[in-house]
C-alpha cells in the first residue's frame, strides 16, 4: 500500500466529498425535487436531513414562502364601455415542486408571469359584466372572489396555489370620473331629501300627537278640577249648613263679620250707608253688651 501523503489526502477529499454528497439538507421554508442524470425522482421533502445518491442525484431548491406578485396598473373596460384603471396583487405560494418545475422551469418570473395573465383575463371578464357603479362599490368583494375561484383551478398546472388576491385601487379617468361623481352626488342628494321629507312626515306626526296628547290631559284636569271644586263647595254649604242649624245667630254674626273684614279691611275703602240699616246691627247697642 502506498505511503505517499498527497495519495492519501486526496482519498481523504474524495472520502469527505462522497459523504457530503449522500446528505442534502431541505429548510422548512424551501420546497425541494430530486433528480438524477436530469430525471425527476423525488418531490416535497419535509424539512429536514435526507439522503441521495452522490454525484449521481442532485437537489433543487425552491422558495417555499408565500410570494408577492404586485402587478402593474392595467386598464379594463365595463359594461357601459367606460375604461378603468386597477391597480391589484396577489399571494401566491407553490403547491407541488414537481409540477411547478416542469411547468415553469423553475423561473420564479415565468410563474409570475403565467400568473399574471390568468388574473388578467379574469378582471377583464369580471369588469367586462358590470357596471362602474357595482366594480367601484356594489360588486367589488363578490369580483374578486369570483376571479379567485376562477384562478385557483387554473393554476393548478403551474404547481401553484393562490392565498389570497385584493385590489388596491380602482380608478376612473378625469373624463369618465367626474360624470360618475355627479351621478353618485345626485344620487346620493335624492336619498338625503328623500329621509329629510320622511323625518319631516314623522316629526309633524309626533308633534300632532303631543299637541292631542296635551289637549286631552288639559281637559282631564280641568273635568277633575271642577269636580273636586263642585265637591269643594257642596261641602263647604253642608257645613255651613250645619253650623247655620246649631246656631243661626252665631251663624248671622260670624257672616257679618266676614262681610266686615272684606269690606273694610283696605285702607282706600270708604261706603257711604245709613247707621239704620241690617248691616249694622251689632254695633247698635254694642258698648251696654
Amino acid at each position: 500500500m502506498s505511503k505517499n501523503p498527497v495519495f492519501w489526502a486526496a482519498l481523504a477529499f474524495l472520502a469527505l466529498l462522497t459523504v457530503t454528497n449522500s446528505f442534502f439538507i431541505v429548510d422548512q421554508r424551501e420546497k425541494a425535487v430530486l433528480f438524477q442524470l436530469g430525471e425527476l425522482k423525488g418531490k416535497d421533502y419535509a424539512p429536514g436531513l435526507h439522503m441521495k445518491t452522490p454525484f449521481f442525484q442532485a437537489v433543487q431548491r425552491f422558495d417555499g414562502r408565500i410570494l408577492t406578485l404586485d402587478n402593474q396598473t392595467e386598464n379594463f373596460l365595463t359594461v357601459e364601455k367606460k375604461n378603468v384603471e386597477v391597480d391589484f396583487y396577489v399571494k401566491w405560494r407553490i403547491a407541488d415542486a414537481a409540477v411547478y418545475y416542469r411547468a415553469t422551469g423553475g423561473q420564479e418570473i415565468v410563474a409570475s408571469d403565467r400568473l399574471s395573465s390568468i388574473l388578467n383575463r379574469g378582471l377583464r371578464d369580471q369588469f367586462g359584466s358590470r357596471t362602474i357603479q357595482q366594480a367601484v362599490a356594489d360588486d367589488r368583494d363578490a369580483m374578486v372572489q369570483e376571479v379567485e375561484k376562477d384562478a385557483a383551478s387554473k393554476v393548478k398546472d403551474l404547481g401553484i396555489a393562490v392565498v389570497d388576491i385584493r385590489i388596491k385601487s380602482i380608478n376612473l379617468p378625469k373624463n369618465v370620473s367626474e360624470s360618475v361623481y355627479d351621478r353618485m352626488r345626485a344620487e346620493r342628494t335624492g336619498v338625503a331629501a328623500d329621509l329629510r321629507a320622511r323625518g319631516a312626515e314623522d316629526a309633524e306626526k309626533i308633534k300632532a300627537e303631543a299637541d292631542r296628547t296635551a289637549q286631552v290631559t288639559l281637559a282631564n284636569a280641568y273635568k277633575q278640577a271642577e269636580t273636586l271644586k263642585g265637591l269643594g263647595d257642596a261641602r263647604a254649604a253642608e257645613i255651613y249648613a250645619k253650623a247655620y242649624g246649631q246656631d243661626a245667630e252665631f251663624y248671622s254674626f260670624y257672616r257679618t263679620l266676614n262681610v266686615y273684614r272684606e269690606s273694610m279691611g283696605g285702607n282706600q275703602n270708604l261706603m257711604v250707608l245709613e247707621p239704620k240699616g241690617e248691616l249694622f246691627r251689632y254695633f247698635k247697642g254694642a258698648g251696654s253688651k
